[in-house]
């Protein structure tokens, strides 16, 4: 029964994609100029320095410094510890490829390695500060408070996924380091594979919303939310895309004024990551024993947190 639901799905698409064919050629190009100017400039120095920072060892270290804290603030070991500063500095979805490792690794235990997914895979310093602090609202200044929001958020998030004493048997876990010879070519390697996964899904869900745009229905809700809440339509679009793809919702709120409704909507964009970060996740999961479900929580929990901290603290600061 699944199967033909979603062959009757692939078919509905494939027709959607004949009777579209010129929206969906210019959502694609759309989308492939998202990536060159926006994703990939954002986002690959940082990928290749996390893979670094893993790869030379700094996770390890920084999981034996923080094990007592980790274990008494959210029930985790000193290694899943690491995997939030990964989380925190590489972006979606490097924190979920680092805890899948690990879990293949045995530093960490699967069931771990599920919370630890809850609230450790986030959006970039690179992608927050540049693309949509300097990209989207012309400031920095708004990047840096988002990406303060983001990080609060997380480390909130974490609370609810806290497990008392569950990590007391697992031992803080070092991991290998190497040359720097060695670590820098296997860090490009991985950076290059993991961005063309995410501009993959990139393309993939703005050619959706193109499709959907085609139709008029996102046009239309955007209308109807503007019209009876008294939103911009920009905000509008923003928030719909936002919903199911991360770049595309940044693109759309090029413009927006700093204000805490707005920064409200980039935070909760942020914190939710969009279903295609979703998928992006589930692909490098793919191998281990940890499943997605909490990781769906997490970023519910996430977005709400960072939508009413923004609204609260942007008044403060702009």
């Amino acid at each position: 029964m699944k199967n033909r639901l979603s062959l009757l799905i692939c078919i509905c698409g494939f027709a959607a994609l004949a009777l579209a064919s010129s929206q969906v050629i210019d959502r694609c190009r759309y989308a492939l100029d998202l990536c060159m100017e926006l994703i990939l400039p954002s986002l690959f120095p940082f990928f290749v320095l996390s893979g670094l920072l893993n790869r030379l060892g700094l996770p390890g270290f920084l999981g034996r410094l923080l094990a007592g804290a980790a274990s008494r603030i959210y029930g985790i070991s000193g290694a899943g510890a690491s995997a939030l500063f990964i989380g925190l500095t590489g972006g979606y979805p490097l924190g979920a490829a680092y805890i899948a490792d690990m879990e293949r690794s045995g530093a960490v235990t699967a069931a771990e390695g599920e919370r630890l997914l809850a609230f450790c895979n986030n959006s970039g310093p690179a992608f927050i500060i540049g693309a949509v602090g300097a990209g989207a609202f012309h400031s920095s200044a708004a990047g840096f408070f988002l990406y303060g929001i983001h990080i609060l958020s997380a480390l909130l998030t974490g609370l609810f996924f806290r497990q008392k004493d569950y990590c007391k048997e697992i031992q803080p876990v070092q991991l290998d380091s190497v040359y720097i010879s060695q670590a820098l070519p296997e860090a490009v390697k991985q950076s290059v594979a993991s961005l063309m996964n995410v501009c993959g899904f990139v393309m993939c869900f703005t050619v959706l919303v193109g499709l959907l745009d085609a139709r008029g229905y996102v046009s239309m809700l955007c209308g109807w939310a503007g019209e009876h809440f008294g939103l911009e339509l920009a905000f509008c679009h923003a928030a719909f895309t936002g919903v199911l793809e991360l770049g595309s919702s940044v693109g759309a709120m090029a413009g927006l004024n700093i204000t805490p409704l707005n920064m409200a909507l980039a935070a909760g964009v942020l914190g939710w990551g969009g279903i295609s970060v979703h998928f992006q996740t589930m692909s490098v999961l793919a191998g281990s024993n940890i499943k997605g479900a909490l990781h769906f929580a997490g970023r519910l929990i996430s977005a709400v947190i960072a939508s009413l901290l923004a609204f609260m603290l942007s008044p403060l600061f702009f």
